[in-house]
């Protein structure tokens, strides 16, 4: 077995740690000599993977749009039947296990450059139109099982994601825990009739 190249293992090491940087101290305020501090390595050694710190931040979005795809990997159980699969990946969405995979102050603050920023905005709309794809797939294989009947995939799946993008921003605002959880448990219930389906209770686990 070959060995992983060292630019293979530093570079994520890197982003991870540049990323764990912005979360603590803002976006704004993660350096390229503050990364290196944090994990015990000479800044030249960043330099050497990524020559400015806009590289970097191009490397820290990159990883954070990545991340957004991981709410579509369900568990094998649920792989077989679409609807169940489904419903599976709307629960993620409206929970925890969707709000941990990425700081919300840290996407913001990403997020905000596609207004200063083709490339990036380009990267964004990339990741977010496969989010909408993946959904309207999966929305397509439950209505060939014959288990839904979505008259227009790809509006729904659509909606869904406008229900989660707006929900997510107005809830940072909401620093009540039960609050948060009825309005969102709410907006989930919103998405859940877009697919047809009004009588909904969350899949366990």
């Amino acid at each position: 077995m070959g060995r992983k190249s060292l630019k293979e293992s530093r570079q994520p090491e890197i982003i991870k740690a540049f990323y764990k940087l912005a979360k603590r101290e803002g976006l704004e305020n993660a350096s390229i000599a503050k990364t290196a501090a944090l994990i015990n390595i000479n800044p030249s050694l960043i330099i050497h993977y990524f020559q400015t710190r806009e590289q970097l931040v191009s490397a820290l979005i990159e990883f954070i749009l990545e991340r957004y795809l991981q709410i579509f990997k369900t568990p094998t159980i649920s792989e077989e039947d679409p609807k169940k699969r489904l419903l599976t990946v709307i629960d993620k969405l409206f929970s925890h296990k969707w709000n941990i995979l990425f700081d919300d102050s840290v996407a913001y603050s990403c997020y905000s450059m596609v207004f200063r920023d083709k490339k990036v905005k380009a990267k964004f709309k990339v990741v977010l139109d496969q989010l909408r794809h993946n959904l309207e797939a999966m929305i397509k294989d439950a209505n060939e099982a014959g288990e839904m009947n979505v008259a227009d995939p790809a509006r729904a799946a659509d909606m869904v994601f406008v229900i989660v993008d707006g929900a997510y921003y107005y809830l940072s605002l909401e620093s009540n825990k039960d609050e948060y959880r009825k309005k969102l448990e709410f907006y989930k219930q919103q998405a859940i009739q877009q697919l047809n389906l009004y009588a909904y209770e969350t899949i366990p686990g």
